[in-house]
């Protein structure tokens, strides 16, 4: 703690004076001012008045007891910063400490170890509080029309393209990176068209067995094949008149491609196991996130479907791509969020913005939206700054940057981001530091594991991810020779890599 400034103020409490002395010779060495107290009440009026910038509280205070002192401070300064501590951490007590907010819970045996660490990480964490500027939103919830939100150049394209096509009857084929919102730009089309009345039927592709779409696309008669004890109405039929959502068509079997093929030239299909020509006025709009050019090269792809889906073609920019959309698309996210769960709205500070658009997004706005909704579940505060966010440490270098930035990569959100992109610049991170990084974010998220051979997997994944599958530049990133590398990915079971240099 020899970085904290001498000006911030811990009142420390409890009813022990052996313990008050020797936390005031800790803390006073690290240079703040202590203020100590006995009596739960009489640390609340302490509160009350010097508005400390951290308070340490035994779990067993009287005349109210440390959860008791937690809660009326957290009600007097929802902002508060507050550490429990007891000699017995009982697993009610830790979760019931976190549920009212509070910013750690500490065992007093650990405390000659833990409580520099995490006292100095408090005090940082209200420094930047105080001097956080808040963003107010632009924008309440209620006055978002639509889900699909972005005010970037790219995606005011996207809306006037969706403006253009909802009064039409064309199939649209919607592109674009997974996790970049291909299902609210077809609900887009469906809500502006004169079929919104009707329904809008939504299937993936990728989801269902091959087996059994053609019977969840168009139906099966009864007897029709084993399991069949009843006639079944499919998507066609069931979506007569509306839009039917096609995600994932990339991933359709060719066999389902011929008879949707049929249904988009002639507008007629058969039930599985049926004779009758059946007959369905649906407006297809289907998306997907593979290139369809390379799969009718390869022969996965019909050619004379491609051209019938692709009648009119939308293509929605990765989130890197237009990252002055992010503030907009973090405010309605926080909204929703705060709307649905009955709490108050959480802000951004102005620093955790420029943290979000420095960060390459690989899982697009579903990352953001799962992001923000991590940060909003554990956040202790009505401002959420970078150390709230899974991305606070996120710094771009060089070869990572110009990896993320290729339009090539498609990823999923990951839960936590990963070292690869967590590390700072070599010069702006020791060794120490980043080896505590690790070890913190092994027992935050893998308790169960062992440290090296989670790294060694996790930066296999991230540098193959990052590469866009290709074997030399992820060998690059990891330091390591090609022939190693393959081993490697034979060994973790690591897929859909390309040998390739280029």
């Amino acid at each position: 703690m020899s970085s904290t400034p001498i000006d911030q103020t811990v009142l420390v409490v409890d009813s022990e004076t052996d313990f008050l002395d020797w936390a005031r010779q800790q803390l006073k060495a690290s240079g703040v001012r202590v203020i100590t107290e006995t009596n739960s009440a009489n640390a609340f009026k302490i509160f009350c008045l010097e508005k400390p910038d951290l308070v340490i509280a035994e779990m067993h205070l009287r005349p109210a007891g440390g959860l008791d002192l937690l809660a009326k401070i957290r009600a007097e300064s929802p902002n508060a910063m507050v550490i429990i501590m007891s000699a017995f951490g009982t697993t009610q007590a830790v979760i019931e400490s976190m549920k009212l907010g509070a910013f750690d819970f500490l065992r007093k045996e650990s405390l000659p170890f833990t409580m520099k660490v995490v006292v100095d990480t408090a005090l940082k964490a209200a420094a930047e509080l105080r001097s956080a500027a808040p963003v107010k939103p632009a924008l309440t919830v209620e006055q978002y029309h639509d889900d699909i939100v972005g005010q970037s150049e790219a995606m005011q394209s996207v809306f006037k393209m969706v403006g253009r096509v909802a009064m039409s009857d064309a199939p649209v084929l919607v592109t674009g990176e997974s996790g970049c919102g291909k299902e609210l730009v077809a609900c887009a089309i469906h809500n502006y068209s004169e079929r919104n009345k009707k329904p809008l039927i939504a299937i993936n592709c990728a989801a269902i067995p091959e087996n059994l779409l053609e019977s969840e696309l168009f139906g099966h008669e009864k007897g029709s094949f084993t399991g069949a004890a009843t006639q079944r109405v499919g998507r066609f039929e069931q979506g007569n008149g509306g839009t039917l959502f096609l995600d994932e068509i990339g991933e359709m079997p060719l066999a389902v491609q011929s008879k949707l093929l049929r249904v988009l030239q002639e507008g007629e299909f058969s039930r599985v196991g049926g004779n009758a020509t059946l007959k369905s006025n649906v407006r297809i709009v289907a998306a997907t996130n593979r290139n369809l050019e390379e799969a009718i090269a390869k022969k996965e792809f019909r050619e004379d479907l491609y051209y019938r889906l692709n009648v009119v073609g939308i293509h929605l920019p990765p989130l890197r791509a237009r990252t002055e959309d992010i503030p907009l698309l973090a405010e309605y996210f926080l909204s929703r969020i705060a709307q649905k769960q009955h709490r108050p709205l959480l802000q951004l500070s102005g620093e955790s913005i420029k943290v979000m658009q420095a960060y390459p997004w690989p899982g697009n706005v579903r990352e953001l939206q799962n992001t923000l909704q991590r940060a909003s579940v554990l956040a202790t505060s009505d401002v959420l700054l970078p150390k709230d966010l899974p991305l606070g440490q996120v710094t771009k270098s060089a070869e990572v940057s110009d990896l993320s930035a290729s339009p090539k990569i498609q990823g999923t959100a990951p839960t936590e981001l990963t070292a690869l992109t967590a590390l700072k610049a070599p010069t702006a991170l020791t060794v120490e530091e980043a080896a505590r990084s690790l070890f913190e974010a092994l027992t935050r998220e893998n308790g169960d594991r062992e440290l090296l051979p989670w790294v060694e997997e996790d930066f296999t994944r991230r540098a193959m991810e990052l590469s866009n599958n290709n074997q030399v530049k992820s060998s690059k990133l990891l330091g390591i020779t090609r022939a190693t590398l393959r081993k490697r990915l034979e060994r973790l079971g690591i897929r859909g890599a390309s040998s390739s240099g280029e």
